[in-house]
């Protein structure tokens, strides 16, 4: 993929960057000579590279999924425009 000019004024338009007609050339470079690097990695083999979250093999620490109430309630309906035994109040919807 090539960029032209007009692409890269676009561009510079579109991420509200003042780019000048002297650097419209350079500017149309550097981004073709990044499209070139992206396609270079296209072409590499990943079929038996392992997806990988971080550069250290580490397992995610896990918790027991359990419902709970916080245990703060009260600090919890602090945040509710209106509450009421300890529970939100909504206004009635359906008749």
């Amino acid at each position: 993929m090539s960029v032209d000019q007009a692409t890269v004024r676009r561009v510079a338009h579109l991420a509200r960057i003042a780019v000048t007609e002297d650097e419209v050339a350079h500017l149309q470079g550097e981004l073709n000579a990044i499209l070139a690097f992206v396609d270079e990695l296209g072409e590499v083999d990943t079929t038996d590279v392992e997806p990988m979250t971080s550069v250290i093999p580490m397992q995610l620490p896990l918790r027991a999924d359990v419902v709970d109430d916080g245990f703060y309630p009260d600090r919890v309906l602090a945040n509710a425009p209106l509450a009421e035994d300890g529970f939100f109040a909504v206004p009635k919807v359906v008749e």
